[in-house]
């Protein structure tokens, strides 16, 4: 990856902004940072956008359960529900 200073400047942005998206960048995983050689991609980043993703999924789910359960649908009700929304095709 570029350096802080190369990529602040071809972006005409602060040295600190880019600063910052590196280490949130390695804390999430995506990147490494080595010390007095740069920042390297890490090779299991498309295993980190998995598990971001069934996080979020897991998110809304829970979001959900509890929306069924104010409307005091059944389990069987939901699950219903949701096997018709798994069949319907969406564009997202």
């Amino acid at each position: 990856m570029p350096s802080l200073r190369t990529l602040a400047k071809d972006l005409k942005i602060s040295v600190l902004t880019v600063t910052k998206a590196y280490t949130e960048l390695e804390q999430e995983g995506f990147v490494k940072n080595v010390q007095g050689r740069g920042c390297f991609v890490m090779g299991s980043g498309s295993e980190l956008i998995k598990e971001q993703l069934i996080c979020k999924v897991e998110n809304n789910l829970t979001e959900a359960i509890k929306a069924a359960r104010m409307a005091n649908l059944s389990t069987e009700e939901l699950h219903r529900l949701l096997d018709i929304l798994t069949e319907v095709k969406t564009d997202d």
